[in-house]
């Protein structure tokens, strides 16, 4: 929501769980009254509602920007924190009547269900996005043991990307080492659906309660994937541009001199990337074997 409303998107968040306060949005780097106008909260309890409202918002589009080249159409994030949190009718007609017992006998994923593709249909032509949390649970199945979504599978079908998350503890100081005492959350992250990249990929996130999550994490760990890290005895191996080779333990990465040698491998990445990008229209094959190592563009 925080690097939308700098783009100049227009948010519009339905909270279900009465989390999102003005102090929190806050401590989230939203600053509500710069963003006054931009920035809409609107607190619900049944998923009819939200139904309604996106309805109204995509009736009032189409109205007053119908005839507006797409391109000049204004950008809308819709979030809605959470699904699984939001009642049906019949949940709150059985608490009326205190008998909870029954449940809502499956309407809560068909309506789930029903509410996304809907939302699919209407976005389809505007540059609307849809972002959506729900609760997971552990799986039973000891064959598929990834964590299971709530609500039903309609939502996660629907959606263009579906990423599900475990939280566990985090027990390790700012230089790595383990502690008994708990600094934070350790988030494992599992991209379960994605239209956009491979799916199935996953990672960790340290949060420390401290300061929040570290703006270079994972980037060891991706850069051992694309061998720009390699492992040399009990140590990580970098070789730059230059041809020097530098050597750290894993757990200097923490640390600032570490931070400093991932700058500069993102430094010399990036112009690396950017020179052959530019430059290999103009190379013959021979120079772009040399240039890429298999001849490819």
């Amino acid at each position: 929501m925080r690097n939308a409303l700098a783009q100049g998107i227009q948010v519009i968040v339905f909270d279900t769980e009465n989390g999102l306060t003005k102090e929190w949005l806050g401590n989230a780097g939203i600053d509500v009254d710069k963003y006054d106008g931009q920035f809409l909260r609107v607190q619900v309890a049944y998923i009819d509602d939200i139904a309604v409202a996106i309805s109204e918002i995509m009736k009032d589009l189409r109205t007053t920007y119908k005839t507006v080249d797409p391109d000049e159409r204004p950008k809308v994030l819709i979030v809605v924190d959470s699904l699984s949190m939001l009642l049906t009718r019949t949940e709150a007609a059985q608490f009326e009547s205190g008998d909870v017992s029954k449940g809502d006998m499956g309407r809560g994923a068909k309506a789930n269900k029903a509410f996304v593709k809907n939302c699919v249909v209407q976005f389809a032509e505007w540059d609307i996005g849809l972002l959506a949390t729900n609760h997971t649970y552990a799986s039973q199945d000891m064959f598929d043991p990834d964590d299971k979504i709530s609500g039903g599978q309609g939502p996660v079908y629907a959606a263009s990307i579906a990423v599900a998350m475990k939280k566990l503890k985090l027990k390790e100081d700012d230089e790595g080492n383990k502690i008994s005492d708990v600094r934070g959350i350790r988030s494992k992250v599992k991209v379960v659906k994605s239209r956009y990249s491979k799916p199935f990929e996953a990672v960790e996130i340290k949060i420390p309660y401290e300061g929040g999550i570290d703006e270079y994490s994972g980037l060891v760990e991706l850069f051992e994937k694309q061998n720009i890290l390699q492992k040399d005895g009990n140590k990580l191996k970098y070789t730059g541009l230059d041809g020097l080779e530098v050597k750290y333990f894993r757990k200097q990465f923490a640390s600032e001199v570490g931070r400093r040698l991932l700058d500069r491998i993102m430094a010399e990445h990036s112009v690396q990337l950017a020179r052959l990008k530019t430059s290999s229209e103009d190379l013959l094959p021979e120079q772009l074997e040399e240039e890429t190592g298999d001849g490819s563009r």
